[in-house]
């Protein structure tokens, strides 16, 4: 098992910047690829980013590349997202998740993270 906690959430102007953490415990963290994923209001879930257990890859949607750096600190057990240059479609309920097994490679797909956290409200207001 692997227990996920996001901070950092908050209001924020357009063009405001915020990080989020997800702090992690349980089995090793450092073993497993973690991402982010948002719930806009009246949307699906949609994929944001995503980190591989070494930290050596990352990937993110097109609609958030250039603004949005993941990262993420094995010795602190936490996972990063900082959010530059915010959006009002930004606004979203943002969850952290883990794949399911150690050492599997980051995925775009929602369905193959088996661990996620209860979620940190982001709201930019324009």
């Amino acid at each position: 098992q692997v227990q996920l906690v996001e901070s950092g959430g908050g209001l924020v102007q357009a063009g405001g910047s915020l990080r989020l953490s997800c702090a992690a415990s349980g089995r090793t963290f450092s073993s497993y690829s973690v991402g982010w994923f948002r719930l806009p209001p009246g949307k699906e879930r949609e994929f944001v980013a995503a980190i591989s257990w070494a930290g050596a890859s990352t990937y993110y949607a097109d609609s958030v590349k250039g603004r949005f750096t993941i990262s993420r600190d094995n010795a602190k057990n936490t996972l990063y997202l900082q959010m530059n240059s915010l959006k009002p479609e930004d606004t979203a309920v943002y969850y952290c998740a883990a794949r399911s097994l150690p050492r599997l490679s980051p995925s775009t797909r929602q369905a193959e993270y088996a661990y996620w956290g209860q979620g940190t409200q982001v709201t930019v207001s324009s």
